[in-house]
C-alpha cells in the first residue's frame, strides 16, 4: 500500500508534501547507529536487530569507528553524541569510543537494552554486568527500552522473560546511582503495543513512575514516548493482519504540523554501521539516504554541507508527525 493510492483529500505523499521545506536548521547531535547486533529481536525494532545480526556488514569496524570519532572531536558544534543499534555494548568499539567523547567533554547518550544488563552466557556467566558501572563512570545519559510496566505486555513485544530481564537491568542501574543522582540521568522509553499513537506523555510518565516505584522501588527520570515507525518488522506485521492501510491513514489523520520544527532530523547527523550518512535512524533502517549526500561517508562532510540542505522524507515520517509527535527525545509538542 502505498500513499498515492489512498482517495483521501490532502493525503499526498509526506515527501510531496514537503520537499525543500524540511532542512538542516542547526546540528548539534551525533546519533551513531554502531550496529544491528541485539541480544534480543523485538517485533517493533525498525533496524531489525537480533542475536543473528553479527556479520561484519551488520556492525561498526574499528577503522570505520576510528574515522567517526576523528570527525565529530573535529567539529565543536556537536555537543551531543547519541549511541543506537542494536544493543550498542555488544560492538567491540563501544567502550573505547564512549570514552574518547567523554574525555573531550561531550555529552554522551546511549540507548540501551536493559535485558543486556544481566545476560548470561553459557554457563551463567554474566557478560555484561560491566554496563552500569562504566554508564556511571563516564556520567553516560541512559535511554533504556521499557515499553510498558506490565509484564504481560513487555513479553508480547519483546519476548518471554524480557519483562523480568528489564527489571534486573533498571534495579542495576539505580544501584549505580541512575535515576536517583541527578548528574545520572535515566529516561524510559515506551513504545505502543498495537496500532496506535502513544498517549499523553506526562500522565503515562507519572503512571509508570507510580506502578515501578510501587512494584519494585525502580526510580527514573522521564519517559519518552515514541511512536511506531511503518517500516521493517513492525510494517511486515501489519501487512500480515491486514492493518496497514489503516495505521497509515490514522498517523495522517493525526498530522501536526506544530512539531515539524523539532524533529529530530532537523538537528542531528545518524551515521550507520559502514560510516554512510542519513538524516535519521529509520531513514537508515530504509536505505534512505541523505540529499546530495548519497554517496558520501561522514568523514567525506563538513558541518558546512548539512546545514540548510534538505532532509529526505517519506511516508513513515507521519509517524514523527503524528499527535504530540515522537523523536528520538519522545513526544515533541
Amino acid at each position: 500500500m502505498s500513499l498515492l493510492s489512498l482517495p483521501l483529500l490532502d493525503r499526498a505523499p509526506f515527501a510531496a508534501r514537503f520537499e525543500h521545506v524540511l532542512t538542516h536548521t542547526d546540528i548539534s547531535t551525533l546519533q551513531i547507529n554502531i550496529g544491528r547486533l541485539c541480544n534480543i529481536a523485538c517485533n517493533h525494532c525498525h533496524i531489525e536487530s537480533s542475536p543473528a545480526r553479527n556479520g561484519p556488514q551488520d556492525n561498526m569496524d574499528e577503522p570505520t569507528a576510528r574515522r567517526v570519532v576523528e570527525w565529530a572531536l573535529r567539529h565543536d558544534m556537536i555537543r551531543t553524541i547519541d549511541f543506537t543499534g542494536g544493543s550498542p555494548e555488544m560492538n567491540p568499539n563501544y567502550r573505547w569510543m564512549v570514552e574518547a567523547f567523554a574525555a573531550a567533554g561531550r555529552h554522551v547518550m546511549t540507548r540501551c537494552n536493559p535485558t543486556l544488563i544481566g545476560h548470561t552466557r553459557r554457563g551463567g556467566a554474566e557478560e555484561y554486568s560491566w554496563v552500569p558501572s562504566f554508564y556511571a563512570r563516564h556520567t553516560l545519559e541512559v535511554i533504556a527500552s521499557m515499553p510498558c510496566y506490565l509484564e504481560e505486555n513487555v513479553d508480547h513485544q519483546r519476548g518471554h522473560g524480557a519483562y523480568n530481564a528489564s527489571i534486573k537491568g533498571l534495579l542495576a542501574l539505580n544501584a549505580c546511582g541512575y535515576g536517583r543522582k541527578p548528574e545520572l540521568r535515566l529516561n524510559l522509553v515506551y513504545n505502543p503495543i498495537g496500532p496506535s499513537l502513544p498517549p499523553a506523555q506526562d500522565p503515562l510518565e507519572a503512571e509508570y513512575k507510580r506502578e515501578l516505584k510501587r512494584r519494585f522501588g525502580i526510580e527514573f527520570n522521564q519517559l519518552w514516548t515514541i511512536t511506531n515507525m511503518p517500516i521493517s518488522r513492525w510494517r511486515h506485521e501489519l501487512e500480515r493482519e491486514g492493518r496497514l492501510e489503516a495505521y497509515m491513514e490514522q498517523l495522517i489523520d493525526a498530522f501536526n504540523a506544530a512539531t515539524l520544527e523539532g524533529l529530530m532530523c532537523r538537528h542531528q547527523i545518524n551515521v550507520g554501521p559502514d560510516g554512510r550518512v542519513y538524516d535519521c535512524d529509520f531513514n537508515l533502517a530504509l536505505n534512505l539516504r541523505s540529499p546530495g549526500l548519497e554517496r558520501a561517508y561522514l568523514w567525506d562532510t563538513s558541518l558546512g554541507d548539512w546545514l540548510g540542505r534538505s532532509i529526505g522524507t517519506a511516508d513513515h515520517c507521519y509517524g514523527c508527525t503524528a499527535g504530540a509527535g515522537s523523536s528520538c527525545g519522545g513526544a515533541l509538542v
